[in-house]
């Protein structure tokens, strides 16, 4: 039997972290939608794109081949052959993933990629719409979020524990705008859809958001009691 699992929700809520673990749990494949995103943001900054020229963008994107390996039980997205996972953590590259993820035709050159594993195997897939338009007849649909407040101080210790200055006000600034840019884009913007369940994470710790959503999974496909531990 294969099932699908749509995590979605905004910017710094812990989806990745979240599916990874969902996904670990249950042995299905975890797909980064978010990677493969930024994976080709990294090639439009490699290629000095004018991102507000979104011809330009859905053109040159063409020529980026992104794809999705296990090795070693780790994922590994390629970029033309490279494996670029290094790269894509970097405020410049999400920036731009959230800029050029609102291209019709960048979307279209990832989408064929998302549905056809979701079709071939059980998945736990995570981003901004997946729940919406990538995979509209998932088994499970999770809207993942928490406070700006919230997100902004994991971002914030996260950058400190890397040794990066940063202010607290400037990342909880960003997040809220680039929370509005995404649920204000003109192509699939951020919502929750209307068949997802709202898993607030904000005072939750990461094992509890984790049980949370195993507990919704085994809910809607064997019909077990899905209370709140």
């Amino acid at each position: 039997m294969i099932y699908n699992i749509a995590i979605d929700g905004p910017a710094g809520a812990g989806k990745s972290t979240i599916a990874r673990r969902v996904a670990k749990e249950l042995s299905f494949i975890y797909v980064d939608t978010g990677a493969m995103y930024r994976a080709m943001a990294l090639y439009l900054l490699r290629k000095e794109v004018n991102r507000d020229d979104t011809e330009q963008i859905g053109n040159i994107c063409q020529d980026a081949e992104i794809s999705i390996e296990y090795q070693n039980g780790e994922q590994i997205v390629l970029l033309n052959g490279e494996n670029v996972n290094s790269y894509l953590r970097t405020e410049e590259v999400g920036n731009m993933a959230s800029v050029s993820s609102a291209v019709p035709r960048v979307r279209e050159k990832l989408l064929s990629l998302q549905r056809k594993l979701a079709k071939d195997m059980s998945v736990v897939m995570d981003g901004r719409d997946i729940g919406t338009t990538i995979l509209p007849d998932a088994d499970v649909k999770i809207y993942l979020t928490a406070s700006s407040l919230t997100r902004a101080r994991r971002r914030y210790l996260e950058l400190q524990e890397k040794g990066t200055v940063c202010n607290l006000d400037d990342i909880q600034k960003d997040i809220e705008e680039r929370d509005q840019r995404d649920m204000n884009r003109e192509i699939s913007p951020l919502r929750q859809a209307k068949d997802a369940v709202l898993v607030d994470s904000s005072d939750l710790t990461i094992q509890q958001v984790v049980d949370r959503i195993l507990q919704i999974f085994r809910s809607k496909t064997t019909g077990e009691d899905s209370h709140e531990s």
